[in-house]
């Protein structure tokens, strides 16, 4: 039986309030001339695994009324089914201040489905991303047209989107998840999928011990519990600087089959777990330690 945790209780405040002066453009792009479906598979990486590198596509915009999606620029023409990444902002955070890491990711070849509200906990419009996606993926008219690999589907976010994440993380149709400095309200104990909690060493909204909370309850999954060596709550903000290469490796392994990205994380090798420059703590639980780097 599963061993059943209740958390620590909610934090008297959580508020994100940033403001950002970024370029986020909308695109807009014709139907794709063909109806073939496409296939699955790994996409092309970052150069010799620098998953911290822009990755090999061009990317694009579109802001709609609930959801805003970071997505390869020519995906119409795409010869692969691209995995979505479902996001969820701080709060009272857009998904404009989080840009560089969503554009980040849709350079690697995800389909970023970000939930514009500022209020993400319950992951309804997170939610809503993937429904998006599922009908535009049918639909005869619409650019990704058999391009959205929705058999491979991870949920992130930041603060109350990190939590956002985890209430996320029950859906069936999500493959894995990835809080960044969650907020309190939510229960891992649901979670079916393999977890990477992030924490910020020097976060003071957050505090590490929280993020620690979840990684403890969480013995009925593979779990990661990584805290970055002198991050604080807006690290992630803007530039992400040392989040975006791990964020990358994780769902590259999960959603793409990336063998590279797994060793960052599992079996004897573990790249975060030797890399003390950037990382203060890294901790594996029994599951994560029983998955072997070369098979998920």
């Amino acid at each position: 039986m599963l061993w059943r945790r209740s958390l620590l209780a909610p934090l008297a405040a959580l508020t994100l309030v940033l403001s950002v002066s970024a370029g986020a453009g909308t695109a807009s792009a014709s139907a794709p001339t063909g109806t073939a479906a496409a296939t699955p598979g790994p996409l092309a990486a970052s150069s010799a695994g620098d998953f911290g590198a822009p990755g090999p596509y061009a990317t694009a915009v579109e802001v709609g009324a609930i959801t805003t999606l970071y997505y390869p620029r020519d995906i119409a023409d795409s010869d692969r089914r691209h995995p979505v990444i479902v996001w969820g902002n701080g709060t009272n955070g857009t998904p404009l201040v989080y840009r560089d890491l969503l554009l980040h990711w849709a350079s690697q070849g995800f389909i970023v489905a970000a939930a514009n509200t500022p209020q993400s906990n319950l992951g309804i419009s997170m939610r809503a991303g993937i429904d998006m996606l599922t009908r535009r993926n049918a639909d005869p008219g619409s650019i990704f047209l058999h391009r959205v690999d929705l058999e491979h589907i991870g949920a992130s976010g930041h603060s109350q989107g990190g939590a956002a994440a985890i209430v996320v993380g029950a859906d069936p149709r999500i493959d894995a998840i990835l809080p960044i400095q969650p907020g309190p309200l939510a229960d891992i104990n649901a979670v079916h999928v393999p977890a990477l909690l992030l924490a910020g060493q020097k976060d003071s909204i957050v505090f590490p011990f929280l993020v620690k909370a979840f990684y403890n309850a969480a013995d009925h999954i593979p779990a990661v519990y990584g805290e970055l060596r002198g991050a604080d709550h807006f690290t992630v903000v803007g530039d992400p600087g040392p989040f975006a290469a791990p964020t990358t490796a994780w769902f590259r392994a999960h959603l793409m089959g990336d063998r590279t990205a797994r060793t960052q994380f599992f079996g004897t090798g573990c790249g975060i777990c030797a890399d003390t420059a950037t990382w203060s703590d890294v901790r594996r639980n029994a599951l994560a330690l029983s998955v072997p780097a070369a098979t998920l």
